[in-house]
């Protein structure tokens, strides 16, 4: 399965190069484990992802992958990492993380993200003025 389409591609390299908290793009996982990747951004080498990686130990965190290294893992059955062909992201990738810190896993339950999504909002309303 090809892993990245050319507009996911070029949205992912967008975001790379501006600042901001980006909507995943893609989402990645093993179809024989608990491995799940929610990628937003992309370096211009087209090689490295950033994103919120899950390899199902319980501890989800944000960080850098490689596309390649990704496309190359082999898992049993001959089966490969794949693309989830129905994510749509819907919240910044930081709800995503702190509903994930809360879940022990990268989680797409709605009332879940939601309740992240207006806890990080409180947050940044506390803050003070820069």
């Amino acid at each position: 399965m090809l892993l990245l389409t050319q507009g996911q591609r070029a949205r992912l390299i967008a975001n790379g190069q501006s600042r901001g908290d980006h909507v995943p793009v893609v989402k990645f996982f093993s179809p024989v484990g608990a491995g799940t990747w929610l990628f937003s951004e992309l370096d211009e080498d087209g090689d490295i992802l950033f994103g919120l990686c899950d390899l199902g130990f319980g501890c989800p965190e944000m960080g850098s992958a490689s596309l390649s290294e990704i496309a190359a893992v082999s898992l049993p059955l001959g089966l490969t990492i794949e693309r989830d062909l129905c994510f749509e992201g819907r919240f910044p990738l930081t709800v995503y993380a702190d509903a994930a810190r809360l879940c022990g896993s990268i989680t797409e339950d709605e009332a879940r993200l939601e309740a992240a999504a207006v806890a990080r909002a409180s947050e940044l309303s506390e803050l003070p003025p820069p």
